[in-house]
């Protein structure tokens, strides 16, 4: 991201800002900026009488003002980090009057995670004008299976699209806990060898035959033998892959094909910037199309909803996984 760099650049050059308000629904990026200004913006022995960490649920807006307009003790500037500042949401506008007119010499970290502030309000306003904004906005599945090729490219390791996508299925798009996978496979996968799925079943333990990326494709390309062991596979491993997940997965798919039907140009990077898939994925989308007319599409929608409605315990007479997997495959195939 641009705006990373620049704060990383700023920060370098011993310019940081007196505010920076680090917001959004991703928290990956609210720690990784805020670990930076924490390392690198004072030396080692000027931390101990210039930098403090402070916690929303614990500290009140006047407290972090009365910190924040400290003058630092022998250092060019002071470092103020409150975590958890989400915490402060009812309180938060309190925090004008100082972003009106911030301390130079401080250096004002909030980490403001899962919320933003109003664009409408004088804070967001002031602390614009006077600091710096930066909202950490949740990626989307194609883009994390993107970030992670990008992420890995930068350690020198290079990543299968299928590895990086049975990721993704298997940790969702909280790239904090990608990363933390991503660092184990840095250490045992060399980095002369590209990270293939069976890699990750072996060092991570994910199954690389038996996920919903594999089923999906199975159910794609109507592979129904295929599709048959996997389902029979997570009715005898029911916590490992709850039906939840499996019935989301497809409904997204089926969902996605419908689009793909409506569509006038089926080139792969029209494909791919329509559905939101990673270009590597397309073809899937294109054998699944001649598998399933648009008309068959819509009634297996419909009988996905009417599954996920039976797994919440409406109209189910309390059917199992096993059950409720069984009749997933009738309804589909």
């Amino acid at each position: 991201m641009d705006r990373i760099k620049g704060i990383v650049e700023e920060i370098n050059r011993g310019e940081p800002k007196p505010i920076y308000f680090l917001m959004g629904e991703e928290p990956y990026y609210i720690d990784k900026i805020s670990d930076y200004i924490s390392e690198n913006v004072l030396s080692e022995e000027e931390k101990g009488f210039n930098q403090m960490v402070l916690y929303g649920k614990d500290a009140s807006i006047e407290e972090i003002i009365a910190s924040a307009k400290r003058f630092p003790m022998m250092a060019n500037h002071q470092v103020l980090i409150v975590k958890e500042a989400q915490h402060l949401s009812r309180t938060i506008e309190n925090l004008v009057s100082y972003a009106e007119n911030p301390q130079p010499l401080t250096v004002l970290v909030l980490c403001y995670k899962y919320k933003k502030l109003d664009k409408r309000k004088k804070l967001y306003k002031a602390v614009q004008k006077s600091g710096e904004i930066f909202e950490s906005k949740k990626l989307y599945e194609n883009q994390v299976i993107d970030w992670i090729r990008r992420t890995l490219s930068g350690k020198g390791y290079k990543i299968s699209p299928k590895a990086s996508a049975l990721l993704v299925e298997f940790l969702g798009t909280d790239l904090g806990r990608i990363n933390n996978e991503l660092d184990k496979l840095s250490l045992v996968v060399p980095q002369s060898e590209e990270i293939t799925p069976a890699a990750i079943e072996k060092h991570i333990g994910f199954s690389k035959d038996f996920n919903n990326f594999e089923l999906k494709k199975a159910l794609g390309e109507k592979d129904m033998t295929k599709a048959t062991r996997i389902i029979d596979y997570f009715s005898n491993n029911p916590k490992d892959n709850p039906f939840v997940v499996t019935i989301g997965t497809l409904n997204t798919f089926f969902t996605q094909l419908l689009q793909y039907h409506g569509l006038k140009d089926h080139s792969p990077k029209n494909v791919s910037s329509v559905l939101g898939v990673n270009p590597y994925f397309v073809s899937e989308y294109s054998i699944a199309a001649r598998n399933y007319p648009m008309k068959r599409v819509s009634q297996i929608i419909s009988s996905l909803r009417e599954l996920d409605l039976k797994s919440k315990g409406v109209d189910a007479n309390n059917m199992g996984q096993a059950d409720l997997l069984k009749e997933l495959l009738v309804k589909v195939s």
